[in-house]
């Protein structure tokens, strides 16, 4: 069985993209992502409406992960046109290149390391940490890894963490951080103004909603599922956090392709340059990766996820209180 280096490296023919795979994923994403926001503003019948809006909320979780490879240089890296569609899509999300860039690359680099700073990931805490805390740390700590917290994703991860946060953080690293707010919120007040509550509600806060929550749901089940191991930092591997630290979602087609398979995550973290259409490929050609740690979008396996707080370093195991 390989591990190391070896491993990577046999990654390493598969991150290669196929551009007109690339630029079809792309823009075939991003027609439906334009079509299905049109429906709702459109289309007269409001089941219909509702219909699209949560579709649209659907797939700006797909091409959420599609701008997150290339950001990752992993698809059209060197096509100024997907630059321009990638950088406008990070303002409109609320997850501008400069903060999702740099906290991301922290998270691929320190994921699943005990000590380390909390960028770009959910806080972990040792059960004797825990116990030494005060009631306010207890309090900050509980509530980023919340239920509520990852369901109004819209407004803890995206709208403060990726904007507000990141913006007070280094005003001039960050101010695309305060554009993407801005054109955000102006946005929503101008539909809301002219078009209505309804409109606003069903065309723009809705979907984003949707889109944001899930977001933050998938990267919270990432690498915070039973089973999942986490190392100080001396015993830190990059393959080890991969393959012991990150899950794989077992989802159907369609949710497959909703996601965009970022749930072959195991895969993606042993090498973030392999193109996301290339994920199943790897997990099947490689046979060191056929057997990951998984979870699902089943309620059964949500709730256990969500239960999980504290780590036991004696059990080796998150546990929860």
């Amino acid at each position: 069985m390989r591990s190391g280096k070896d491993l990577i490296l046999a990654t390493r023919p598969f991150a290669k993209e196929v551009k007109w795979k690339s630029w079809f994923h792309t823009l075939s994403t991003l027609l439906i992502l334009a079509a299905s926001v049109t429906g709702t503003f459109l289309i007269p019948n409001i089941f219909a409406q509702l219909a699209c809006s949560i579709f649209a909320g659907l797939v700006y979780v797909r091409f959420f992960v599609i701008y997150h490879d290339h950001q990752h240089h992993a698809i059209l890296d060197k096509s100024p046109l997907a630059k321009i569609i990638f950088t406008i899509f990070g303002i409109i999300i609320m997850a501008p290149t400069s903060i999702w860039k740099r906290s991301h690359d922290y998270h691929h680099k320190h994921n699943s390391k005990l000590f380390s700073a909390s960028i770009g990931s959910y806080p972990i805490m040792t059960r004797s940490k825990f116990e030494r805390s005060t009631k306010k740390e207890r309090f900050v700590y509980l509530a980023t890894r919340h239920p509520l917290t990852i369901i109004f994703g819209y407004i803890s991860m995206f709208a403060y963490g990726m904007c507000i946060q990141s913006f007070l953080s280094s005003p001039r690293r960050h101010v695309d951080s305060l554009v993407a707010l801005i054109l955000h919120v102006a946005a929503a007040v101008a539909i809301f103004y002219f078009l209505g509550w309804q409109v606003w509600l069903i065309s723009f806060f809705l979907p984003f909603f949707i889109a944001m929550m899930i977001g933050a749901y998938l990267f919270y089940a990432q690498h915070n599922f039973p089973g999942v191991t986490f190392r100080d930092n001396g015993d830190w591997t990059y393959d080890g956090a991969a393959i012991e630290s990150s899950s794989f979602m077992k989802l159907n087609p369609f949710w497959h392709w909703v996601t965009a398979n970022i749930g072959y995550h195991h895969v993606h973290h042993i090498n973030s340059r392999i193109p996301f259409y290339r994920l199943p490929e790897v997990m099947e050609a490689i046979p060191e990766l056929r057997n990951p740690k998984t979870t699902s979008l089943k309620p059964k396996a949500i709730i256990a996820c969500l239960r999980l707080k504290i780590w036991d370093p004696a059990k080796q195991e998150m546990l929860p209180l």
